[in-house]
Order: C-alpha cells, then structure tokens, then sequence
C-alpha cells in the first residue's frame, strides 16, 4: 500500500468551511467594520471579542428589534452649548469610527437619530447627562460629543435605572481642545448595557476618557480612541465594582495613528462575590507612521473574595522602531498583607484596613473626573459597596 502523499499538508479546505476567507487578522486595526447589521455573522460566544461576555443574555440587543429616537435624558445647560437632534444620514455622524462588533451595527441600525452635543467656549464647561427613564425595552442610542478647535469642556454620563440598552457615542476632538468625558454607570441591578465609544482626537488635542462602572447586570462599554492627528494624546480610565453575578467588562482600544502623540491606559476593578466577572481587554496599535510615540497601558484587579472571576488580557502592538516608549502590565490578586500590617501597626482594625486599601485602590481613577460634586457621590456608593461586602 503506498504512503505517497502528493499534495502539499494543509492545503485542502478545512472542514469548518470558508476556509479561504478565514485567515487570521493580523492586526487590531484589520478588524471588520460596517453599519449594517446583516454584514456581521451571528453572534456565538466563540468570538475574539465576545467570549468573555454571556452573549445568551443579550440576543435582543446583538439582532432584535430595538426602540429608536431620542434617547430620554435630561442634558444642562452650559454657556457655548449647544445640543441638536440630527439624522443617522448627517455628516456628522461617522466621523470618529463606525461599527466593528454586531451591537453596535444593530444600534446604528435602528436609532432613527442622533443627539449631537458640541462644545465651543474656550472657558472650560461642565455638561451634565442624566439618563433616568430607561425602561426594560430594548433601545437604540446614537450621540455625537464634539468640541470645537480651542474649546474646553467635561461631559459627564449619568446612568440610572432601568435599562436595555445598546449605543454608538462618539467623540469628536477638535484641534488644540481639551475634552473629558465621564461615563457612569449605576444602573439597577437587572440592566444591560452595551456601548461602543469612538473617539478621534485632533492636532495637539487632549482627550480624558473616564469609566466608572458600579451598577448592572452586563455592562459592557468599549472604548476606541483613535490619535490621528500630530501631537494628540489619549487617555483612557476606569473604575469598577463587581459583585457576586455581576458582569463589567471594558475592552479599550488605543489607536496611534500619527507622530509624536501620547496615550495611558489605567483600569482598576474590586471583585466580591460568587460569580462576579470582570474583563479588561487592552489593545494599543502604534503605526509605522507614528513615530515617537509614548505610550503605556495597565489594568489591576483585587478579589475581595473567593469565587470571583477576572480576565485582563493587554495587548501591544507596534509598527515602527522610532518611540520614545511603549509598555504594559496587569496583575490580579488578594490585599497586600504588607500594607494591611502598616495600616494595624497605626492602630488601624484589620476589617477596617482592607476598606481603607479598596478605597484608595478606587478612588485614585475617580479623583481624575474634576467634578467636586460627582466625585464625592461616587465615593459615597464605594463606600455603600464595601459597608455591604464581606469586609464589613
């Protein structure tokens, strides 16, 4: 019997099918994008993106009929505001990135409108979102942040409630501005949220892009920050609060795409509860075109508790040898005893000391808002977590 083999290994179809169009993406940059729904396979939970995430409990919102129009929230006033409501179809729309996953192609789809936010004075402006009359439907969202050329301003997200809800916000940085957008989530404890948040950043522009999620049953916000003008600098944080069957996830995305331009990442999450999830996916691209860049990324997790689970995957790639410097780190685990024992030797009760650790773990990110108000209304419900965690 003959063991010639004739044909080069490999070579054949594999079983699976689609075989040709199967490579591997390369790189985070390959990744498909469309606004429609129908470009995008379905959903299986066996995808890059999606599985960490329990796509079962999200099937209305990845491919269902959703509600559209605008959005019920109460939005303030601020001198050199101005809010619009603007068609899916309007130039404005689409200008800080499209959809690269199924939900955010299906809010795309049937939002109907746009809020369109945009900040002009060069005297720095707070605006307020309040999103408080969610219902359980499930809901499209479209909202367009923008600042002009010069401009300076803090857009702060509050989510409270009730909620069913998939969204596209973007961000649009405009030359030399300023811009930090805060994004809160508080919501009760059966909601799911899923957000996508496109950015791009101008020439010598600063963006401040702020995490902060508490509340929820799935909350999944996916920031994309792309640096496509000389001189912009990105940065991304977050805050979060697990507890026990409560699923946070963050996967951010930092694009340098031009010279000279800066990014950090800090993402720090407690965990508490049997069942509790966090991820944190990481990826920064640095192009061959984006020659010193500086850039760092890092996420750390403390489990509060057994049968909690976190997954915090960091990814960097870079394109060119010409940076000024690139890195990344994650690290999960228990309280330092070290510091625990600083803490009693200043006659500090053990229970007390892990809630002054958990504390200062979290409230460094918060403190990054500059909003006095908002800040202390934060620390407040860390405090209520950890009054009802085990440590108390």
């Amino acid at each position: 019997m003959s063991t010639l083999q004739t044909e080069q290994h490999g070579f054949k179809a594999h079983s699976d099918g689609d075989w040709e169009n199967r490579a591997p993406i390369q790189t985070r940059s390959d990744r498909f994008k469309s606004t429609n729904l129908a470009d995008f396979p379905e959903v299986t939970g066996r995808e890059v993106n999606w599985k960490f995430t329990p796509v079962a409990q999200l099937k209305d919102l990845l491919s269902g009929d959703l509600q559209g129009g605008v959005l019920p929230s109460e939005i303030g006033e601020a001198e050199g505001v101005t809010v619009t409501t603007i068609p899916m179809d309007s130039e404005l729309v689409g200008r800080a990135g499209i959809p690269e996953d199924q939900a955010a192609a299906n809010a795309w789809g049937q939002a109907q409108v746009a809020q369109h936010i945009l900040l002009t004075s060069p005297e720095r402006q707070t605006v307020t979102v309040r999103r408080t009359a969610l219902t359980a439907t499930a809901t499209a969202a479209h909202t367009v942040i923008e600042t002009a050329p010069q401009a300076e301003g803090l857009v702060i997200i509050e989510n409270t409630g009730s909620a069913n809800l998939t969204e596209n916000l973007e961000i649009v940085v405009g030359a030399g501005s300023n811009l930090t957008v805060v994004s809160i989530q508080e919501w009760d404890a059966d909601a799911h949220h899923l957000a996508s948040h496109n950015v791009t950043v101008g020439r010598d522009a600063n963006l401040q892009h702020i995490v902060v999620s508490l509340g929820g049953k799935v909350v999944r916000i996916n920031p994309s920050v792309h640096l496509d003008e000389q001189g912009a600098n990105g940065e991304c944080y977050g805050a979060y609060f697990a507890d026990a069957g409560q699923h946070l996830e963050h996967q951010v995305y930092m694009d340098h795409n031009a010279p000279r331009t800066r990014s950090r990442v800090a993402y720090k999450g407690a965990l508490q509860g049997e069942g509790a999830h966090a991820v944190w996916i990481g990826d920064v691209l640095i192009r061959r075109v984006a020659a010193g860049t500086d850039s760092y990324e890092e996420n750390r997790n403390l489990t509060l508790t057994e049968g909690t689970r976190t997954d915090s995957i960091p990814n960097l790639e870079i394109e060119t040898g010409d940076i000024e410097g690139a890195g990344h780190a994650s690290t999960t685990g228990r309280f330092d005893e070290e510091h625990i024992f600083y803490l009693q030797s200043r006659g500090i009760s053990e229970d007390e000391a892990r809630k002054l650790v958990v504390r200062g773990f979290l409230i460094d990110v918060i403190q990054r808002i500059g909003n006095e108000q908002i800040e202390n209304r934060l620390q407040q419900a860390i405090e209520a977590e950890l009054e009802q965690s085990v440590l108390a």
